[in-house]
C-alpha cells in the first residue's frame, strides 16, 4: 500500500480513552486522535499522550464519577 492510500484511511477525531491504573478504572473524554478508518486503531500525538498521563496520575479534577458494573466472564 503507497502512503498516500495509508493516509487517506486515517481520520482526525476526537475519542474516548479508557486504561485501569492501580485497580481503578480511569477514562478520559474528547481527547484528539487519528484514527484508521480500517482497523479502528487510535493514534495520539506526543503532547496529547503527555495529557494522558498527567490526568491518570491525578494532576487533574474529573469531570465527573461514574459507577461501572465489573463482569467476570470466566465465572
Amino acid at each position: 500500500m503507497n502512503q498516500q492510500a495509508r493516509t487517506e484511511t486515517i481520520q482526525e477525531a476526537t475519542v474516548t480513552y479508557a486504561a485501569e491504573v492501580d485497580g481503578r478504572v480511569v477514562i478520559i473524554e474528547h481527547v484528539p486522535a487519528r484514527v484508521c478508518v480500517q482497523t479502528g486503531e487510535q493514534f495520539f500525538a506526543p503532547e496529547t499522550v503527555e495529557r494522558i498521563h498527567a490526568i491518570v496520575r491525578g494532576e487533574t479534577r474529573p469531570a465527573r464519577t461514574i459507577l461501572t458494573p465489573v463482569y467476570d466472564f470466566a465465572a
